[in-house]
């Protein structure tokens, strides 16, 4: 009994950490290029609303799941005109990317599907298919995801590039680095993976799309994006923590009982992750050696 519950406590912990690697290493790009993305939770959301909508009307998931990718690199270009074209405050466009995402897929699935909450079902024939009766594709393309970054990044001429970018893009400019292409490369990137997470919460975890069913993922990434220090393998890492502490309050709810005898209320469990989010932005920001200018406009000295 023990053993079922360890490897179900394992690969529930796969899972939950799937959508996570996936924008975190989103985050990874982008923010190594100097552009903050707060805006992970928005992108994520269209990504899955997109990938749903798509895997319905054509009963294809790979078409969805492709169709995500577009949504999120589309809303990224946005994102990255608004901070990088016109210098908008990047948290204040992110958290607007955020907000819009929250009421738009309301929006249109209530034009299409008369439903603003969700989605109709999508058939299990529909879904993403799995590997095993409990690992799903999209959980192994983010794992590869990982040591891929990890090349692209620190083996390649693109990622001296973009780190050069991040850290001191006067000198990437002087050397003949194209700061402003880099950075909007990065941050498509970012959108891509991102919305990547969303599809596979839509066609893979899950079989239809609701009302803010990221619940908070993005951000989640965005610290274990801190807590990694802005580095890939250590962002898997990250991940498989916060993917763990969500699997394990689904494990132990109603296991727990009070001095009482009264289970501990559900809504005090599913706090866990988030409390831990919390404490690690305010335990390791303050540690965290972020690329040095993240945050900061560049404008090409004429």
């Amino acid at each position: 009994m023990t053993d079922i519950v360890i490897f179900s406590l394992l690969f529930a912990t796969i899972r939950s950490a799937t959508p996570l690697i996936f924008a975190a290493l989103g985050g990874l790009f982008s923010e190594r290029s100097g552009v903050i993305n707060i805006a992970l939770e928005g992108l994520m959301l269209a990504g899955a609303f997109t990938a749903a909508v798509v895997t319905l009307q054509t009963h294809n998931p790979y078409f969805g799941f492709a169709a995500g990718l577009v949504a999120g690199a589309a809303l990224a270009l946005v994102y990255a005109v608004a901070c990088i074209k016109f210098e908008a405050d990047q948290v204040v466009a992110g958290m607007a990317i955020n907000f819009l995402m929250i009421g738009l897929p309301a929006l249109i699935s209530g034009v299409i599907y008369d439903s603003t909450g969700s989605t109709p079902q999508i058939a299990i024939a529909d879904k993403m298919p799995m590997v095993t009766n409990n690992l799903s594709w999209g959980s192994i393309l983010a794992f590869a995801l990982v040591p891929i970054c990890w090349h692209v990044l620190y083996k390649t001429p693109f990622g001296l590039r973009l780190r050069a970018v991040g850290a001191n893009p006067a000198a990437a400019d002087a050397a003949g680095v194209n700061v402003i292409k880099f950075r909007y490369t990065a941050v498509m990137i970012s959108g891509i993976l991102a919305a990547a997470g969303g599809a596979y919460l839509s066609t893979g975890q899950s079989s239809l799309f609701t009302k803010q069913m990221t619940a908070g993922r993005g951000f989640i990434a965005l610290a274990a994006l801190i807590l990694a220090k802005w580095r890939p393998v250590p962002v898997l890492l990250s991940c498989l923590f916060f993917g763990f502490t969500e699997a394990l309050t689904i494990t132990i709810q109603g296991m727990i009982k009070l001095p009482s005898g009264e289970g501990i209320p559900v809504q005090f469990i599913e706090m866990i992750p988030y409390v831990l989010t919390i404490i690690v932005l305010a335990g390791f920001i303050g540690t965290s050696r972020a690329p040095k200018a993240l945050g900061i406009p560049y404008k090409k000295e004429s």
